[in-house]
């Protein structure tokens, strides 16, 4: 007879820091890969799923036969996964059944007006679905006058910043959600810190697009200066996506929200004219992508929140503004959803007394019941922002801090536009202009 458990004497109640190993190793993947030479870059597209499952894998067997309370753990994990790609794949779907068609071309004013758009479009949709929608859009707009500086902008705030409102603007807010963070929660406490972050950012913007509109020949001007016609298909679509956001609020039981949210995503699919998915170059592979990635990640950071569970207060981590540089300083070079769980994790662990918090007839804490203790305290709470401002504004300093940032450069590639090399992205654009901006917020608010 082959035993599932082994002994209790083999049961680990400790996290073994070795186990946080892969963990690191696939995020380090994720970012080295894609800036690999050709044979080693074509490898990794072919063989990650292999590899962040294998990974993914090899800790899930960990907890499950050998962690204290792992199956528990591991349980849980795998609902927030499911949870997650569910919202982030049915958002991908609708929007990609969206299509704006736009003619004529933008003055630089009337660009402004289209990013500061997008920026609120993000949080109805998220940053990856106002990303497929407008990335299009944005692009025919300044045909004219199209430079590496436009998709970058466009980046900024529509693929990153502007989503920080709401669970549904980024992946890492929405895991703030399931975690026991109230739905409008953000929107009433980080208001001014978007409205500063995003008009900065714009007034930048403005800067360089008045410059280019200015060296424009005459000729050029005056096509521009033409009244832009739009036009709108998709329509049914609009419908999906109120059906997806509505789903957000359903109760968790027996796996509702998720099926909803789904049945509007394959209905969606269904409905939607082959011509509008054509027109957007609609395909699964992005969200495939995401899929694979994320499980991997999802299952191999439970040993490091975990460790930062026990750990936590040994980093001397006690204000603010220090979990936004440092949320954001990871979340610049790693995805940003794991880096807004081990940072919340942290700040749970650090200031929270799990002791005090009501437990079951068990003796167990209820997995929220230490983020709601933060919220209730007005000093507390700001560990929260910071964290979750952190994580999604420095998304934006490079290609890999955020999924739609890729999906945006090779869309933008693909339609001939000479966009940034990685270096150049970050030494040209985001250095000297988007960190000043993002430091000065969190000096302001935080």
């Amino acid at each position: 007879m082959v035993l599932l458990l082994p002994p209790a004497a083999y049961v680990f109640v400790e996290i073994p820091p070795a186990l946080i190993g892969p963990f690191g190793l696939l995020l380090a993947l994720i970012a080295i890969m894609p800036l690999t030479p050709p044979k080693l870059k074509n490898f990794w597209e072919h063989y990650y799923p292999h590899v962040a499952v294998g990974l993914g894998l090899f800790v899930a067997v960990v907890y499950f036969t050998a962690i204290a309370g792992g199956e528990e753990v591991l349980g849980r994990t795998l609902h927030e996964y499911f949870s997650f790609i569910c919202l982030i794949g049915s958002l991908f779907v609708v929007a990609g059944g969206i299509h704006l068609k736009v003619k004529g071309e933008a003055t630089p004013w009337e660009n402004v007006l289209f990013l500061a758009g997008g920026a609120v479009v993000a949080n109805l949709i998220g940053t990856t679905g106002a990303s497929m929608v407008l990335i299009r859009p944005w692009i025919r707009m300044n045909k004219i006058r199209l430079s590496a500086y436009h998709i970058v902008f466009f980046i900024f705030i529509v693929s990153n910043c502007g989503g920080a409102l709401t669970p549904i603007g980024d992946p890492p807010l929405f895991l703030g959600y399931l975690r026991g963070v109230p739905f409008f929660w953000l929107l009433g406490h980080v208001v001014e810190e978007w409205l500063f972050t995003v008009g900065a950012i714009l007034a930048v913007f403005y800067a360089f697009d008045r410059r280019s509109f200015r060296r424009a020949p005459p000729a050029i001007r005056a096509q521009i200066k033409e009244h832009d016609t739009w036009r709108f298909e998709g329509g049914v679509n609009l419908l999906f996506l109120l059906v997806v956001i509505g789903a957000v609020f359903l109760p968790e039981t027996y796996l509702l929200r998720e099926l909803v949210m789904l049945g509007a995503a394959a209905a969606s699919y269904k409905l939607t004219p082959r011509v509008v998915h054509e027109e957007n170059h609609f395909a699964f592979g992005p969200i495939k992508e995401v899929a694979f990635l994320f499980i991997g990640i999802f299952l191999t950071m439970m040993p490091a929140l975990g460790y930062l569970d026990r750990h936590g207060k040994e980093f001397g981590f006690t204000q603010p503004a220090q979990y936004y540089f440092a949320s954001g300083s990871l979340s610049s070079v790693l995805d940003n959803a794991p880096t807004y769980l081990n940072f919340l994790q942290l700040a749970e662990a650090t200031f929270v007394d799990r002791a005090a918090l009501p437990a079951n007839a068990d003796g167990e804490v209820e997995a929220r019941a230490g983020v709601r203790q933060m919220l209730a305290s007005e000093h507390l709470r700001r560990f929260i922002i910071a964290v979750s401002l952190g994580s999604v504004f420095f998304g934006a300093m490079t290609y890999i801090g955020n999924g739609p940032n890729f999906m945006v450069k090779s869309i933008a590639e693909s339609a001939g536009v000479r966009v940034p090399t990685f270096f150049g992205y970050v030494f040209k654009y985001s250095l000297p202009y988007l960190l000043p901006i993002l430091a000065a917020g969190g000096w302001l608010f935080l």
